[in-house]
């Protein structure tokens, strides 16, 4: 791994640099000038989910979920929770899977929620049911060997 990881934007989705050791410092997007982490999940769509998962060197985390599932419902202030706790190691992201059905499609989105781990363009791991903010945030890390 370099010094510097290539991070896409939250916000604009813009390509941006950042020194590894200079993650926790509140970098900002170079292009639209949004701070790239806020603590909080992202929601992504088709378009922007694979700059995200394939061009962004940081960790992905999703959530697929859908808005009718209750325990996606009970789940949702846990992963919002983990975001606060995981960034800027790792990026979450949501993906409503009735408004993005393609996306739960690619993935083979089969229950809900579902946690999926993307790293470096590929899929690393995969977690469904509902859990809450520890057991996310112990998952995830011990996905990644951290």
């Amino acid at each position: 791994m370099t010094d510097n990881l290539v991070l896409a934007c939250p916000h604009c989705h813009g390509m941006n640099r950042v020194p590894q050791a200079r993650l926790g410092e509140g970098p900002t997007c170079g292009h639209c000038r949004l701070p790239l982490f806020s603590g909080k999940p992202m929601t992504l769509g088709v378009d922007d989910f694979r700059i995200h998962a394939d061009r962004s060197e940081l960790p992905l985390l999703v959530d697929f979920w859908a808005p009718w599932c209750g325990p996606c419902q009970m789940m949702a202030p846990h992963f919002e929770r983990a975001a606060a706790m995981l960034e800027p190691q790792v990026r979450l992201a949501k993906v409503d899977t009735q408004a993005q059905p393609t996306l739960g499609q690619r993935y083979n989105i089969r229950s809900i929620p579902t946690l999926v781990l993307f790293h470096a363009g590929r899929e690393i791991a995969r977690q469904s049911g509902a859990m809450d903010a520890s057991n996310i945030v112990r998952w995830t890390r011990q996905q990644l060997g951290a």
